[in-house]
């Protein structure tokens, strides 16, 4: 069965000649998929090639023009699955949209770090990004009813949402899937970059990360944790943003002494990668974790929402010294929304000296009873 993509809408929306269209993601998460169900409805001529095919690793990283013309034929449209494994691709893909009169390009990667050291630079003003996470609740409430989803609810909050979990009846099925993905994808990227051979130091640090959802991480603690320097973990961190496992999220402050403003906090693109690390997946009345279950959740699931609306929002977490917080702080369109997580809802006034301090900020907190309203 296939789950309706919203970024599939968002492609088809803004394709045109001459530009390219790169999507980034997680292995896994349905870039394939996405690019299968787009070429469905294509009436023109296409060509679609994968990036680790080392013919089409020649043609495409060959900065000459009337090979990359010959490459492309008589095809209106250039589809590049793993794009990042082709040298070069940026300039060349430059070459292709400048020089092939109304060709459109779409060039997807795993690895955005890679991807766009190649791309970025080379395609300034010449292309659109889109990024696709793991399945969202906006998408699943295309197919199913809210009595469907409040069943599901803690299922998702213990294995998360790659397409094949949600597609996945069977429990011990879904175990075994997740804990594939952390043997052969979730470190793929990172460990093929140079001088990065072994991965046990970073399933410590992931581990470690995984009991320090949303609070602050020391990178001096988790280096002396782990026995590597503080500029090592940072360096590993930015890695696993970048190769979609991890996302960060910084302090909010308008430069006020109280306000903790240089610490992040992190959260796992997927609650099932997070548990498959821990090897947890009981139940939630024998978890001790819930709340940052839900809290990574809902954080999570907003994302996608921003990203999939095309909403612009910078994100935050909000932390006094003297422990006020708040879980996300949203900035867009000159507004600031804080939003409080809480897996057992209750009445709660604004922390202390939120409103005080940001007067034209609102305050809500997210239960149970509202959150389908927040990401969806």
């Amino acid at each position: 069965m296939y789950i309706p993509q919203k970024q599939l809408e968002n492609l088809t929306k803004i394709l045109q000649p001459n530009k390219v269209i790169v999507v980034y993601g997680p292995r896994r998460c349905g870039k394939t998929t996405l690019l299968g169900e787009f070429l469905k409805g294509i009436d023109s001529r296409y060509l679609f090639v994968s990036g680790e095919d080392i013919a089409v690793q020649n043609y495409l990283s060959s900065q000459s023009i009337d090979k990359l013309r010959s490459f492309v034929g008589n095809n209106r449209i250039l589809v590049i699955d793993e794009a990042q494994k082709i040298s070069s691709i940026g300039l060349n893909l430059k070459l292709i949209v400048d020089h092939i009169k109304n060709i459109k390009v779409i060039a997807t990667g795993s690895s955005s770090f890679d991807l766009a050291q190649n791309i970025g630079e080379p395609l300034t003003g010449r292309k659109y990004t889109l990024r696709l996470f793991p399945i969202a609740q906006l998408e699943l409430q295309q197919i199913e009813n809210r009595s469907q989803t409040a069943a599901n609810l803690e299922n998702r909050l213990i294995y998360g949402y790659y397409p094949e979990i949600v597609l996945t009846q069977d429990n011990s099925q879904k175990e075994r899937y997740l804990k594939e993905i952390i043997s052969s994808y979730l470190y793929k990227d990172v460990l093929e970059l140079e001088g990065l051979r072994h991965s046990g130091k970073i399933i410590k640090l992931l581990q470690l990360i995984a009991f320090q959802i949303g609070r602050e991480v020391s990178y001096s603690e988790l280096g002396t944790q782990l026995g590597i320097s503080k500029n090592t973990v940072e360096r590993y961190l930015d890695l696993l943003e970048k190769t979609f496992v991890v996302c960060r999220l910084n302090g909010f402050s308008r430069n006020l002494r109280k306000e903790i403003s240089k610490s992040s906090r992190y959260f796992f693109i997927d609650n099932g990668i997070r548990n498959a690390l821990l090897n947890n997946f009981n139940p939630l009345e024998l978890r001790d974790d819930t709340g940052l279950l839900w809290e990574n959740y809902l954080i999570m699931e907003r994302l996608k929402k921003q990203e999939y609306l095309s909403i612009t929002a910078n994100n935050y977490f909000w932390r006094t010294y003297d422990r006020k917080e708040i879980d996300l702080v949203e900035e867009r369109g000159g507004h600031i929304s804080g939003y409080e997580m809480k897996w057992t809802k209750r009445k709660e006034n604004p922390p202390k000296g939120w409103l005080e301090t940001y007067s034209n900020a609102s305050y809500q907190v997210i239960g149970r009873d509202n959150y389908l309203e927040f990401i969806t």
